[in-house]
């Protein structure tokens, strides 16, 4: 496989970074804004990028993604690979190397058995892993000494980098951990709210939905960074107002997920407190589509493959549902040109990007209704269809941000034009993307019959990403709710196209295959693909050595970060 791209070494970026460096600590505190507040900082329990990204700066892979999407050895000494040795000839297993004297955060040391205990506690029976996905395949984990790991797959895989690579699969301390396997993961309050690092910051206090406050950790790899001594990470209010504290008033150093419409991020950054940063990636806004029955009477089994949704099972309704849809207004409205009308979930890197599906840029009411009227949903005298008794009712759900509750109103009322009824419902995002299963209200639990967000991968390659539509990767009561399948979509021809493209070696095989997982999520309608939003955020002129990565953590160099004089 043609991977040397993902390999190579940004040095430039890493000098770049670096400069006017000399003290660990010495720059003060760095107040960062997500307005989307993180819940919990172990990215193995939530599926939100707001946990995610606040665990990065704590808890680290062993190799992650630079701002080019190129692998870069990170607990690691090396990227192993079949040229150095790393990688076995037969694509079956790989090799890493720690690099020598790593601490964790309270001064023991990192080995081999912290990174098998990772694996182990992803692994566990009940336990949830809300990244499964990146152990597909890993059949065991050896450490046949303190810093040496080995990965062995069941299969041969030419890729071999999803274990234990980038932000949303780090290294936790099994010293730490070891009591909270399975069903006692969620219950290890103090682990998962305080984890024990090697990250540049340690957690000094957190509170859930609120804010975090972390110090410089005293064990840092690098004896002169974090610059800074300490950083608040602050969550609440919105876009809007995350915008104004960096960009107009300097208050706050960086703020994350600037989904604003684009005159009002203009006249913002015209206050010149700050810059706008932005690029394109592989951020989709899209709807899913609830395949399950959300139905409250249906008690514990509510939201269950024991129970298929009464509407959205019929393709004709899914089909019509995107045929109502104007993407090219909605991206003009919300996103201008940091956005993109897409058809696809996996619009880049762009050997991966198809083309067959284009055709949903163009709204087609008269379309949806004949579609609709030949699947016998007839409309009644309210306007409402309905069908062997069922009416042609939705609740959408999404978070609160005033870009989203546009696009509701849009899509509510084109959706009206072609006889569905929409009630529309929308939920503070630090809950929204929170991973508490006990919660009625987050988007693993899909408690509605449609729901509206953006995701994206870690890297450039989406083997692990487009196996999110596994059967095995619904959330569901027996895990605890987590896996990234919210809308229940199952298909044995699906889940067979994850096992060849985890074995495929040449590029454009591998191109092939995941345009055709991708075409078959379109072409069933199992996600409605809105936008192709590229990533803004914004950071002031005070603060330096910010690096825009589109393709792991937005705070994956944080320990580069200073403060401008």
């Amino acid at each position: 496989m043609q991977m040397n791209a993902h390999l190579s070494t940004a040095a430039a970026v890493f000098a770049l970074a670096t400069m006017a460096q000399a003290e660990r600590g010495s720059d003060g505190q760095a107040n960062i804004l997500y307005w989307q507040a993180p819940s919990i900082m172990n990215p193995y329990l939530s599926g939100g990028t707001k946990d995610l990204e606040a665990a990065s700066l704590v808890i680290e892979p062993l190799a992650r993604y630079d701002q080019g999407g190129n692998l870069q050895p990170w607990l690691a000494e090396a990227i192993p690979t079949v040229g150095n040795g790393g990688v076995s000839d037969d694509l079956k297993t790989i090799t890493w190397v720690l690099k020598e004297g790593l601490l964790w955060s309270d001064g023991s040391p990192v080995t081999s058995e912290d990174v098998k205990f990772t694996w182990e506690y992803c692994a566990a029976d009940g336990g949830g892993c809300a990244q499964r996905e990146k152990y597909n395949d890993v059949t065991a984990v050896d450490t046949p000494d303190d810093r040496t790991v080995v990965i062995s797959f069941g299969v041969p895989k030419p890729f071999p980098y999803g274990p234990f690579v980038g932000g949303q699969a780090p290294v936790i301390q099994k010293a730490q951990f070891a009591d909270c396997l399975g069903p006692k993961a969620p219950e290890c309050t103090e682990a998962n709210f305080n984890p024990v690092g090697t990250g540049p910051f340690v957690v000094s206090d957190f509170r859930p939905n609120d804010v975090i406050q972390l110090e410089a950790n005293p064990n840092y790899r690098d004896p002169a960074k974090p610059a800074f001594a300490s950083v608040i990470l602050k969550g609440g209010g919105d876009a809007m107002a995350a915008g104004r504290a960096v960009l107009e008033t300097g208050e706050f150093d960086y703020a994350w997920n600037l989904q604003l419409a684009p005159d009002v991020l203009a006249n913002m950054a015209a206050a010149g407190k700050g810059q706008v940063v932005s690029t394109f990636g592989t951020l989709v806004e899209r709807i899913m589509i609830n395949f399950t029955n959300p139905d409250p009477a249906l008690g514990d089994e509510r939201g269950t493959r024991a129970h298929p949704h009464p509407i959205l099972t019929d393709k004709a309704v899914r089909q019509a549902l995107s045929m109502a849809i104007d993407r090219e207004l909605l991206t003009e409205i919300g996103y201008g040109d940091a956005g993109r009308a897409t058809c696809n979930v996996l619009p880049a890197p762009e050997i991966y990007a198809s083309t067959a599906n284009d055709a949903c840029k163009v709204q087609d009411i008269a379309g949806a209704n004949a579609l609709l009227d030949s699947a016998g949903w007839v409309k009644g005298g309210d306007g409402i269809r309905a069908k062997d008794g069922v009416r042609l009712s939705l609740l959408f759900q999404t978070s609160t941000n005033a870009v989203r509750q546009d696009f509701q109103a849009l899509i509510k009322q084109w959706w009206s034009e072609i006889g569905i009824e929409t009630e529309l419902r929308n939920i503070d995002a630090s809950v929204f993307f929170g991973g508490d299963p006990g919660s009625p209200d987050t988007f693993q639990k899909f408690f509605a019959d449609v729901e509206m967000y953006a995701n994206n991968f870690d890297g450039t390659d989406p083997e692990s990403y487009m196996a999110n539509w596994a059967c095995d990767q619904a959330p569901s009561p027996e895990n605890q709710w987590q896996g990234n399948n919210m809308g229940r979509f199952c298909s044995e021809e699906y889940d067979a196209l994850i096992a060849e493209f985890s074995k495929t070696a040449d590029i454009e095989d591998r191109a092939r295959i995941a345009k055709a997982m991708n075409d078959m999520l379109m072409q069933e309608y199992v996600i409605l693909p809105l936008v192709d939003r590229g990533r803004v955020s914004a950071h002031s002129n005070a603060l330096g050595g910010v690096v825009l990565n589109i393709w792991d953590s937005e705070l994956w160099n944080a320990a580069d970060w200073y403060r401008v004089n």
